[in-house]
Parts: structure tokens; C-alpha cells; sequence
């Protein structure tokens, strides 16, 4: 059975990766595709048949899932717009999100199989799960620092995959990242407070993204290191979650759960 896709912001940087990332699959297929109005690739065709308009609900009215790597306000709003079309699942990669957006998601995994992640490459979700097992396994004597590294053009910090690994250490010590993340450092600090999360950010030219996580002792250290080439791995994984999603009931999941980690 071929899996209808429908692509959000498909005339982007991600989307154009998305659009391309399906046409190498034969189980998939793009039916439908949308960017915000006013965009100058509204009109334009992406595949045989294929136009972006800028409906939401027009773009995937025919299809079974939607992928989405666009921004909170655009995500909620199409969350809304996809009841009542035949979209039974959602891929949603968008970062930086709001308290509302995240409540839109919540509400929309009622009838929705939702894969939702701050990263869909395979080797970021081995890496959150062996930070989960390391953190685990060290105690809060061992700090742990999450560095990151994105283009210039990104506007949300820390990134997504950040607090996705963060959260992964989190859990490890068996406590939420709201409990242990530490407040960004400038002038004079203090002393490091043990067992907490801290965050470095890094923005500049066109870095794809790169994540090191650092577990660091008195005497020792532990470093985790992803570096993404380009973005064709999330975008494979991306098709690869919803060839997944396609199949499951509704509610909220997540890259852990389509790897079966």
C-alpha cells in the first residue's frame, strides 16, 4: 500500500529535502503540498499533479499524512485545519514551541497518530538513548553539558535536538529537564550547581547541525558527539516515521517508539 503525503512549507530548505526524500521511496507518495500565502511558490509544482497552494486543508485533502517542519503558529494553525480531511497521521518536526502549540498538539493527538521529535535521524535517537543509560548509570557528581551548533539563520535556542538530549539526561536521573537545566551563563556565576543540565549554543554560516553531549567528573570525561552532513537525514527519517505513524492508533509518539528503543 503507497502512503499519501502531504508536505507543509515544501518550498523550504526542509521541505525541498521532504519532497525529495519521498520520490526515493516507492511506498510513499506526495499528494499534496502548501507554503504561506503570499509565498511566491504558491502555484508552483513540486511532482506530477502536485501544486502548492497555500489551504492547508486543500493540500491534504487526500492525504494520510501530514509532515511538518514549519513554525509553532503555522503547525497549530494546520493541526486545526487538518480535521475533517482524510489525514489520519502527522509528522511534526517544528521546534521553539509555544504553550499553545504544544496544547494544539495534545488535543490533536486524539485523533491523530502524531510522531513528534526535535530530531529524526537515527543516529541523534541512539545517541538520546544511550545519554539516558549514561545518565543513569553516573551519578550528580558527573556535570553534564549539552552543546549545539546551527546556521546563522536559525531563530530558536537551544535547539530542538538540545533539549531532546537533555531531556534523555533527564530522565536518566529520574527528574524532569525543568528541574535540573541550568540558567545560561554570563558574568560572574558562582560555582556550578551539581547535578544539573547546562546549555551552550553556537550560531554561524551554514552548520547543519551538530550535538556533544559532555558528562565530566573530577578527573575524567565522557563526550557523545552527532554531526549531520545534510538534510536528508531527517528527512529519511521523517518518511520512515510516517510510513510508521500510518499504522498506529492515535495518541502521541515519538522517535524512541518508531525505532522500537
Amino acid at each position: 500500500m503507497t502512503i499519501r503525503i502531504a508536505i507543509a512549507g515544501a518550498a523550504g530548505r526542509m521541505g525541498t529535502a521532504l519532497v525529495q526524500a519521498v520520490s526515493q521511496h516507492a511506498d510513499v507518495s506526495i499528494v499534496g503540498a502548501s507554503a504561506r500565502a503570499g509565498s511566491e511558490a504558491v502555484g508552483t509544482d513540486i511532482a506530477p499533479g502536485v501544486t502548492i497552494v497555500d489551504d492547508v486543508a486543500r493540500a491534504a485533502g487526500n492525504a494520510d499524512v501530514w509532515i511538518d517542519f514549519s513554525t509553532p503558529d503555522a503547525t497549530r494553525a494546520a493541526l486545526a485545519a487538518l480535521d475533517g480531511t482524510s489525514v489520519r497521521a502527522a509528522i511534526i518536526g517544528t521546534t521553539g514551541m509555544t504553550a499553545e502549540t504544544e496544547a494544539a498538539i495534545a488535543e490533536a493527538g486524539k485523533r491523530l497518530a502524531i510522531v513528534r521529535s526535535g530530531n529524526f535521524s537515527l543516529g541523534v535517537n541512539i545517541l538520546a538513548g544511550l545519554v539516558r543509560q549514561t545518565a543513569e548509570r553516573l551519578g550528580p557528581a558527573w556535570d553534564i553539558e549539552i552543546i549545539e551548533a546551527h546556521h546563522r539563520r536559525k531563530v530558536d535556542a537551544p535547539s530542538g535536538t538540545a533539549l531532546m538530549l537533555g531531556e534523555a539526561a533527564a530522565a536518566g536521573r529520574g527528574k524532569s529537564l525543568h528541574d535540573l537545566r541550568l540558567e545560561p551563563r554570563e558574568g560572574v556565576t558562582g560555582s556550578r550547581t551539581e547535578g544539573g543540565i547546562g546549555f551552550a549554543v553556537v550560531r554561524g554560516g551554514g552548520i547543519v547541525g551538530e550535538h556533544e553531549v559532555i558528562f565530566a567528573a573530577e578527573s575524567e570525561s565522557l563526550r557523545f558527539t552527532h554531526v549531520a552532513g545534510d538534510r536528508s537525514l531527517f528527512a529519511h527519517g521523517a518518511v520512515h516515521a510516517a510510513l510508521w505513524a500510518a499504522t498506529q492508533k492515535p495518541g502521541l509518539y515519538s522517535m524512541q517508539d518508531v525505532l522500537g528503543l
